[in-house]
């Protein structure tokens, strides 16, 4: 009897030790992941030729194999609340990962995985203390799925701090369905409440009153239906640059980088627009945030084929309020905004839609 009295106590302290090692797994990923960008971006930054950056380039940390990692630690957790910080990260790492197969087909990597963590929070999590990171992850996503669940913690969670994140986070989500009336109404009611009870909350290294200011900005400037601000700067030469320059020009107005995930795709899909609409009233204005003598090197060797302003310092991209890489706004002739948001099909074919309204 004390033998077994032993093995049991034995296994019970293996368990916990299991158990509690659980959390630090998670939290070494996520520092472990912090660590190689880093030190990536510090490399990337210091390559000077087309060839040291395309080593450089072709080193860039996985995030898919992070994200792995991490879904292996909290995935047969999620029932528990110390899973939503490190299930908020992945959320995050996962963003914008895509598989594609042998045909071509373009999937999300972490589909599954995105929605299990959703289900959870639903049936497990919705007044947890620590709701907070996961409110802004899951409005970070920008998927209608998730709206329903951030309106559950906006109005129901014991903690007002708590409700203003949420109302935020909806308010993000509600900007991606569209721009008919109700919508802003309500876009407008989440952000108010994200202001009167969540203003002083830190989100990494800003404020729910800095972002939801933003995002009013963002309603009164840079909607659909609005007349973009006329951004003034240099090109790679130091040339002064205007958006007004392009005056009754078509302009697929881009704001990227070449360290992004997926600056390839980025450029091969700018490149290909720029010979389609050659010789056509449709103009493609890079806002680049490279070092300058990368944005130089990248012209000068034929790589990148539009003019771009030079923004090294994201001062541009904060005119437009633009906090993820690449963005892009479809203006009309007067700078009117028909499009916000990736580039890929809907951007072109609104391009050649208003194409056909410039007159010659």
């Amino acid at each position: 009897m004390n033998r077994l009295s032993h093995w049991i106590t034995a296994i019970s302290l293996l368990l916990a030790l299991e158990s509690s090692a659980t959390p630090a797994t998670a939290l070494r990923i996520q520092k472990s992941w912090d660590l190689a960008i880093e030190t990536w971006s510090a490399e990337a930054k210091n390559a000077t030729t087309p060839e040291a950056r395309a080593k450089v380039i072709a080193k860039r940390p996985n995030a898919t194999t992070f994200a792995r990692q991490m879904w292996e630690t909290i995935g047969p957790s999620l029932k528990q609340d110390w899973t939503l910080e490190p299930a908020a990260w992945f959320l995050v790492a996962a963003r914008g990962q895509i598989t594609e197969d042998a045909k071509g087909s373009r999937t999300p990597t972490f589909s599954v995985e995105t929605e299990a963590i959703r289900k959870s929070i639903e049936s497990y999590h919705l007044k947890s203390p620590k709701l907070i990171p996961m409110c802004m992850a899951l409005a970070s996503l920008g998927d209608p799925r998730s709206l329903s669940i951030l309106e559950k913690i906006e109005s129901g969670h014991p903690d007002k701090k708590t409700q203003g994140v949420a109302a935020l986070g909806a308010a993000l989500i509600l900007k991606t369905l569209g721009d008919n009336a109700d919508l802003a109404r309500k876009r407008l009611t989440y952000l108010r409440k994200a202001i009167i009870e969540s203003s002083d909350v830190q989100l990494s290294n800003t404020t729910v009153a800095k972002l939801a200011e933003n995002e009013l900005y963002v309603i009164s400037f840079l909607d659909k239906g609005r007349i973009a601000p006329d951004l003034s700067g240099v090109d790679s030469a130091g040339r002064p640059l205007k958006l007004s320059d392009q005056q009754g020009k078509v302009v697929i107005l881009l704001f990227w980088g070449n360290t992004i995930p997926e600056a390839e795709r980025v450029v091969q899909i700018t490149a290909d627009m720029t010979k389609k609409f050659q010789g056509k009233a449709i103009v493609i204005l890079g806002v680049n945030h490279d070092p300058l003598d990368q944005l130089r090197a990248l012209e000068s060797e034929g790589t990148v084929t539009w003019k771009n302003f030079s923004d090294p310092e994201n001062k541009l991209a904060a005119e437009f309020r633009v906090s993820s890489l690449p963005t892009v706004f479809v203006l009309d002739g007067q700078r009117k905004i028909h499009y916000v948001g990736t580039q890929g099909t809907f951007a072109e074919l609104t391009a050649e839609a208003l194409l056909s309204e410039v007159k010659p």
